[in-house]
């Protein structure tokens, strides 16, 4: 039975393979119904933790455990559908039930693990600050391009509700720690709003460093139609710049003798883009990763990191290798904050219940520092140092 307005339970849903069958769960969302029409929401199948059709805990029998003692639960890595609520197919409130639905169960298996860890180390990882304030910063920005497209008056104060909550639990989970235990709460990075898009290839193309074959537009994505005999750089994924070497790339023709001086030109001309909505900068920095990575998978890197200034990130479709006409694009969707930009602007948080001598914590150095606190000498390869958390609490 279904409630407008409201998100089902878990429900089992059961898929033919040959001649078993597979089963997942899945919650449904009745955003409208009427004589005349019906909207009606499934959310992505998650692998039944009770009945898993392959592994999602390790050891296996792990997440069978779990479901028999706290019920169904969520499976995917981000089972928030945050995609949902930026095409409309969730509302607001939908997704606010799916999200606080997911963190409950999550934090109800959280201090059941709790009480049964005598010694050693427990670690739970609660997205949900990171998925709402992706998707509600726009209430906090006034002029926000997404704003166009909601009507809530007066607006939500949801990221002030949020960290209410996750601070009520906080508490919760203070009142039972131990004389001896140690609490740390970091997070890897923090939030600035995204209004405009940059399409990184529309400026490559525009600049001459990237060209398209005859009769292609470059919407198919991907990078489908680029005329690698003829283009220098591309742009991919959420903060990388790649140049069409010459003996990596299949159709490479930078020599990489003169990879050095491209990178240095695109870098200095990146830095000094500006939107012509408001005349500023969209870029902060451009980074060289030969210069700011070190270790054997530095070659896997982009050739460029884009440091973005607070308000932009690649837009979308640049994300997916499209060419767009344009190359700064307004942010309309629910997504409007971000972290995909330059660090100095979205450092991460570090809390605990003990002192720290370090006054400049790293998340480099959670590993080190836990290591330590069990008497075990971090090894010489890692990277990052013990933060040396004192013996004495209430820091």
């Amino acid at each position: 039975l279904l409630e407008e307005g409201k998100l089902s339970d878990w429900v089992t849903v059961k898929f033919r393979a040959g001649r078993s069958s597979i089963q997942g769960i899945a919650q449904f969302f009745l955003k409208k119904i009427s004589p005349d029409s019906l909207e009606l929401y499934l959310s992505p199948v998650q692998i039944d933790p009770g009945k898993p059709a392959m592994a999602v805990s390790h050891p296996f029998i792990y997440s069978v455990l779990l479901a028999k003692l706290h019920g169904p639960f969520a499976t995917l890595g981000l089972p928030q559908d945050t995609w949902a609520l930026n095409e409309g197919a969730l509302t607001d409130s939908g997704f606010l039930q799916q999200t606080y639905g997911i963190h409950a169960k999550l934090e109800e298996i959280f201090f059941s693990s709790l009480k049964r860890v005598r010694r050693g180390l427990l670690c739970c990882v609660f997205d949900t600050t990171d998925v709402i304030q992706h998707e509600f910063w726009r209430y906090t920005d006034d002029g926000h391009p997404a704003l166009a497209h909601t009507d809530e008056t007066p607006k939500p104060k949801t990221i002030e509700d949020l960290y209410r909550n996750m601070d009520a639990m906080i508490g919760r989970l203070l009142g039972k720690l131990r004389p001896d235990d140690v609490l740390i709460i970091c997070s890897d990075h923090g939030f600035k709003p995204f209004r405009r898009g940059v399409n990184v290839n529309a400026w490559l193309r525009d600049r001459g460093y990237l060209t398209l074959k005859e009769g292609a537009d470059g919407s198919a994505g991907w990078l489908e139609g680029v005329d690698w005999e003829k283009t220098k750089a591309y742009a991919f994924g959420l903060s990388g710049l790649f140049l069409n070497l010459r003996g990596r790339e299949k159709h490479g023709i930078v020599p990489p003798g003169e990879a050095l001086e491209l990178k240095r030109r695109i870098s200095a001309e990146l830095e000094s883009l500006r939107d012509p909505q408001n005349g500023k900068n969209a870029f902060a920095q451009v980074y060289d990763s030969a210069e700011i990575y070190q270790g054997p998978y530095r070659e896997n890197a982009p050739d460029l990191i884009l440091g973005f200034n607070p308000g932009w990130r690649h837009s979308w479709e640049s994300v997916a290798g499209k060419v767009e006409p344009e190359v700064f694009i307004d942010n309309v969707k629910a997504w409007s904050a971000d972290h995909c930009i330059d660090h100095r602007f979205v450092p991460g948080v570090f809390f605990c219940n003990r002192p720290a001598e370090s006054e400049t914590p790293s998340l480099q150095d959670i590993a080190p520092t836990v290591l330590d606190l069990f008497g075990i000498t971090p090894p010489s390869h890692m990277d990052g140092k013990p933060l040396g958390i004192g013996p004495e609490a209430g820091s």
